[in-house]
């Protein structure tokens, strides 16, 4: 199922995601985000082809969630959403509530945890992420409001396929020249510290105080995400890397010379997005479906075998896994040691 996507103009963005990922249907001017799959209020994609084309993911989630989904499933919506970024300049520091926060103080269903697959990055690109559990308040504030952001959080360089795994409440940042694919739990919780919106506009100083004290109220310490690329789990013709994982996402980066076969999953769905130089043939029982450069689409529970690709293809698949079953026992069994594994996020090891 392909979907249509929602854009949003941050004052971040320029136009490296049609330019530089030939998404063809972008819109003129400011491409900050491309949501490309997202079943999150206004921003819910609508089914572009095939039997339920025009009806919204949210009306297929509620009405097929086993099908859909995976068998046994039920939440309130899709509960993965996609998009790809482009942080031209840098991102706004911030942080986004976990479950417990976003339960609790904001009455949402869950948190945000994501997860950056870095598609491009300038050398010498980095990111800030998380903050030492030793800082007090005060020295974070003085931090802030310098807008010294070194000060308190470490940096770390980038590079192209690299995953940095970011759990909710941690504070991160990115950018400038960098452009990711994002996946994360459905949520658009954020509280920022820095003196100015998404939009680029000066705050007063009551309201950027008051976003500095939400921001720390809703601040974890237990986490400092750092840039990882990623366990190869198949390297022949075909390589399949598992780039990060946790109790909500998993993320692979698959690099094809040929077609691959990815077997019937009917416990949980499958998010495939094309971040190659061409178009990507899908086949499965009944159709099949090209999915252009720099666009994404689900591959439902129950849509049984898919043949990915005729040649070469460059693809970011998310799902949400069992751990043991998806992860860890994969891994182990592929001689990864138990730290290793536990680098990739949070695996409960």
């Amino acid at each position: 199922m392909k979907l249509s996507y929602h854009v949003r103009d941050y004052y971040f963005g320029e136009r490296l995601i049609p330019e530089m990922l030939g998404k063809s249907d972008a819109p003129e001017g400011v491409v900050a985000e491309t949501w490309e799959i997202s079943d999150y209020r206004e921003t819910v994609g609508k089914i572009a082809n095939g039997p339920y084309a025009g009806r919204t993911l949210h009306e297929l989630v509620e009405e097929f969630p086993d099908e859909l989904v995976g068998e046994g499933w039920r939440g309130p919506h899709f509960p993965l959403l996609i998009k790809l970024l482009d942080a031209s300049n840098m991102l706004p520091v911030h942080l986004h509530a976990d479950d417990a926060t976003a339960m609790e103080k904001h009455g949402e269903p869950h948190g945000k945890t994501e997860a950056w697959h870095i598609l491009w990055a300038a050398e010498g690109a980095t990111i800030l992420a998380g903050v030492e559990n030793d800082l007090s308040r005060e020295k974070l504030i003085d931090a802030f409001k310098a807008q010294d952001y070194d000060a308190v959080m470490p940096r770390h360089e980038i590079r192209a396929g690299d995953t940095v795994y970011v759990p909710g409440g941690i504070l991160h940042t990115f950018g400038p020249d960098t452009l990711i694919l994002e996946v994360q739990q459905t949520s658009d919780l954020g509280q920022f510290v820095m003196p100015f919106d998404l939009y680029g506009n000066r705050l007063d100083e009551e309201e950027w105080d008051a976003n500095i004290q939400a921001t720390l109220d809703e601040l974890k310490t237990d986490y400092l995400p750092r840039p990882n690329p990623g366990l190869v789990v198949e390297d022949a013709t075909n390589r399949r890397d598992l780039c990060c994982a946790g109790p909500h996402f998993a993320l692979e980066r698959w690099m094809l010379a040929e077609t691959h076969t990815e077997p019937s999953h009917p416990r949980r769905f499958l998010t495939l997005s094309n971040v190659g130089e061409g178009p990507v043939e899908l086949a499965y029982e009944g159709g099949s479906e090209t999915l252009g450069r720099a666009e994404s689409c689900v591959l439902p529970s129950a849509i049984g075998e898919v043949r990915v690709g005729t040649g070469e293809a460059s693809l970011v698949a998310c799902y949400v896994p069992d751990l043991e079953r998806d992860v860890i026992g994969p891994l182990r069994e592929a001689g990864y040691s138990d730290g290793e594994i536990k680098a990739l996020g949070e695996v409960g090891i």
